[in-house]
């Protein structure tokens, strides 16, 4: 009864402030108007966020409620629950995430002006939040979760400020701001609530899985199948530089997919993979994807990444979760290390080996999309380059200490 009230009430509160504040401080952005624009404000994009971003914006909407909110129904005792619950947090963080991101991104003149883009950019912190929420699934209650959306989106929200406004990193597809970061965030607050006493019933409640467990997973891959390239290409803004982004992602996704009926039918019993294990490999596919697929990575190189990642995910549940468990504490639930921190981590250093190859004579027009500091001749290949790779340990150290202080 307790818990009922402490969750209801926290809602009100939350709900309560976020219209106070968005009633003190978000407009309409005059982008996505026809009326006057301020001339300090990029009304030279007022035809993009109207016009071609919508399409984008629903086949990101649609994957943040579908595929992630299907992804955590494997648990029989958590199951329906934990789909509630996933939407409820997809209902509270896209508000927060909109007005915290907008104090960052969207501010002028005191007040926040949102338009599509604004709310891409909101769908995607919240895809990092679910992602911290898979690590620690069955070990928090509702209003704790409640409570990790509001840290998490405030943190994500400042390692965004600093790769892309301050640093110029290039990652489109938020390898390191989504996977990375949202993984390592969970595992930490994973690795804080370890309790000994609790560890062995935890466990054992949630090897019960559902008998409906394959049914969702099916949907959830099918789902990750259709949106997610449109996901990894939405911050693409022109039409040419957008067609690398999606078949780059499919490609990697198919040769991840591949590779789980090489690995599974050794590693495990079964002659054919369980369809939650295609799901996983499916996610790392993709994962691996987000700072490389705008990139020249050529669809071979794709096929490459992708297949790597799809050996690494049926290794990771097989022999390094156990490790991750019994030296470290970490109770991983939904596998977030497999199926998007070492994803993150591999597509991030791709990222910045490919960032090497960016020169006019390989990328022509296109560099000033991928690279406009590069294209600029504000910085050179190589300084681009190492400004990736230190984006990956600046993730790393801000998801850790975050997940630190939220556990």
């Amino acid at each position: 009864a307790a818990s009922r009230l402490w969750l209801s009430g926290l809602c009100f509160l939350f709900q309560i402030l976020n219209i106070l504040l968005f009633a003190a401080f978000v407009r309409y952005s005059p982008e996505s108007s026809l009326g006057q624009c301020p001339p300090p404000l990029n009304c030279s994009r007022r035809q993009q966020d109207s016009g071609f971003q919508q399409p984008r914006f629903q086949d990101v909407h649609i994957q943040v409620l579908l595929s992630f909110g299907l992804l955590v129904t494997f648990l029989g005792r958590y199951g329906s629950g934990s789909v509630a619950f996933s939407i409820l947090i997809i209902a509270f963080a896209i508000q927060w995430a909109v007005l915290i991101q907008g104090i960052f991104h969207f501010i002028f003149n005191g007040k926040i002006y949102v338009g599509a883009q604004s709310m891409v950019s909101a769908d995607f912190c919240t895809t990092a939040v679910l992602i911290s929420t898979g690590a620690v699934l069955g070990r928090v209650n509702s209003v704790q979760m409640l409570l990790l959306a509001l840290l998490e989106v405030t943190l994500c929200t400042l390692n965004e400020y600093i790769l892309f406004s301050l640093m110029g990193v290039s990652d489109s597809g938020r390898s390191l701001t989504i996977h990375t970061f949202g993984a390592y965030f969970g595992l930490m607050v994973s690795r804080v609530l370890y309790q000994p006493h609790k560890d062995k019933r935890k466990r054992e409640e949630q090897q019960d899985t559902g008998h409906q467990t394959d049914v969702f997973a099916v949907v959830g891959t099918i789902y990750l199948w259709i949106f997610w390239p449109s996901f990894t290409s939405t911050t693409t803004v022109h039409d040419n530089a957008k067609n690398w982004a999606v078949l780059n992602t499919y490609f990697s996704l198919v040769a991840s997919t591949v590779a789980t009926f090489i690995l599974s039918p050794v590693l495990y019993e079964e002659s054919t993979p369980r369809m939650v294990q295609i799901q996983d490999a499916t996610l790392a596919g993709l994962a691996v994807m987000g700072m490389p697929g705008e990139m020249l990575i050529t669809p071979f190189g794709a096929l490459i990444a992708g297949f790597l990642v799809g050996l690494i995910s049926p290794l990771g549940f097989r022999f390094f979760t156990p490790v991750l468990h019994s030296r470290l504490k970490i109770q991983d639930t939904c596998g977030v290390h497999n199926i998007h921190g070492l994803p993150g981590i591999l597509g991030a250093l791709l990222g910045t080996l490919l960032t090497l190859l960016a020169t006019p004579d390989t990328y022509g027009d296109r560099l000033e999309l991928v690279f406009p500091l590069v294209a600029q001749g504000s910085r050179t290949v190589t300084y681009q380059a190492l400004i990736q790779l230190s984006a990956l340990p600046l993730t790393l150290l801000l998801a850790t200490l975050g997940g630190c202080l939220t556990g």
